[in-house]
């Protein structure tokens, strides 16, 4: 009898269980160079706010892209689905949990209106902001002529999980090398967490991939679903791609870890894993700016059949400037961010996002309990 052969697994890494070895030369860290460009469109900090509807409306991309970050607006939210959405945000904010997931099923059955999106994009060029909006793949060919005539900067097509080949039923389904050509503007494409996936996706022409399954604070994705690749070997495999295509073709991609980011040190471990720049949702929740009124919740949350994701309740900790830049008013490290980064940076000896990606790293789960006795205890 043939003896039965398994698969190998092998291990994959969360934030928690690596850490970043500094350098043997270090730097002053306002000499760190933290910019990031998506196409020709430079950002100062590699910090970008996510597509969901506690944490971005036009006022916060504004307000996120005069701090030298962005922000993405979900245009598939209630920004274009209802012409008063703050008191729509209002009423989820306020809705008992066991009704909200059934509040927000019919919330969001209400239809997308194209002149809505129309109208929020132009608030935000208006405000003077680079306008990132973020729709899924199934509404992105409906969609597409309307974003660019708005005068939107920056298209991200987003879903779940993302890739470059697609079987469905449909006789002709979203193509992005013709979506490349098509739109006048740069496109980001995500979700995805492999070597391949990734490499297929850049070499479809997109000026960006966004990486993660099911990380985020209100994803469930991971528990309904049992998918997703814990976010450092995500991106570890992802910028592995990246640069593999750079070698390929010429053209650098930028990778953008996108969620499960709870405090500075998480944002500097994806940067030293491969990252160019971080996605934040659920830290940006708690800022005076957002529009949540102190809640988070995943874009899949409403799902009519299959809600993957939950409301949950992050408070309000400060405003933007403090969760950017500080002063913090915190000691587990969810403000002062790009202040953490580039601190990391200086004792790694990195003057800038690349040099930081070679960095190195080990695997210590102890890193977040090592010594911390009296922390772990609650003691002061």
């Amino acid at each position: 009898m043939t003896e039965p052969k398994f698969r190998e697994l092998r291990q994959a890494y969360g934030f928690d269980e690596v850490a970043i070895v500094p350098g043997d030369v270090t730097i002053n860290p306002d000499q760190a160079d933290v910019s990031f460009k998506i196409g020709n469109i430079e950002f100062p900090i590699p910090i970008v706010a996510s597509a969901m509807d506690g944490v971005t409306d036009p006022a916060f991309a504004i307000a996120m892209s005069q701090k030298g970050g962005l922000a993405v607006m979900n245009l598939e939210g209630v920004q274009c689905r209802y012409d008063r959405p703050d008191e729509v945000l209002a009423e989820i904010a306020c809705a008992p949990t066991e009704e909200v997931t059934a509040l927000m099923q019919k919330i969001y059955a209400q239809p997308i209106r194209e002149e809505l999106v129309a109208e929020r994009i132009r608030a935000i060029k208006k405000g003077g902001a680079v306008a990132a909006v973020s729709v899924t793949p199934a509404n992105t060919k409906r969609l597409v002529s309307t974003i660019v005539g708005a005068g939107a900067d920056i298209l991200v097509v987003a879903s779940t999980v993302t890739s470059a080949k697609h079987v469905s039923r449909s006789a002709k389904g979203l193509i992005f090398e013709e979506l490349v050509e098509q739109v006048p503007i740069p496109v980001v494409v995500g979700n995805c967490v492999s070597y391949s996936a990734c490499l297929g996706l850049m070499r479809t022409g997109i000026a960006g991939v966004l990486v993660g399954v099911g990380p985020g604070a209100a994803c469930t994705s991971r528990e309904v679903l049992g998918i997703g690749v814990p976010q450092i070997t995500a991106t570890m495999d992802c910028a592995l791609a990246r640069n593999d295509y750079f070698k390929e073709s010429g053209r650098y991609v930028p990778v953008i870890t996108d969620g499960g980011f709870r405090k500075g040190g998480d944002v500097c471990k994806a940067i030293a894993a491969g990252a160019d720049a971080v996605m934040i949702g659920s830290i940006f929740a708690q800022a005076e700016e957002s529009p949540g009124h102190g809640y988070h919740w995943g874009m899949s949350t409403p799902h009519a059949a299959l809600p993957r994701g939950t409301r949950i309740k992050v408070g309000t900790t400060g405003t933007l400037e403090q969760i950017l830049f500080g002063p913090t008013s915190t000691t587990h490290g969810t403000q002062n961010l790009v202040g953490a980064l580039r601190t990391a940076m200086g004792v790694c000896g990195a003057a800038t996002i690349c040099e930081m990606h070679e960095a190195e790293m080990v695997i210590a789960p102890a890193i977040v309990t090592e010594g911390k006795y009296w922390q772990l205890r609650g003691g002061n």
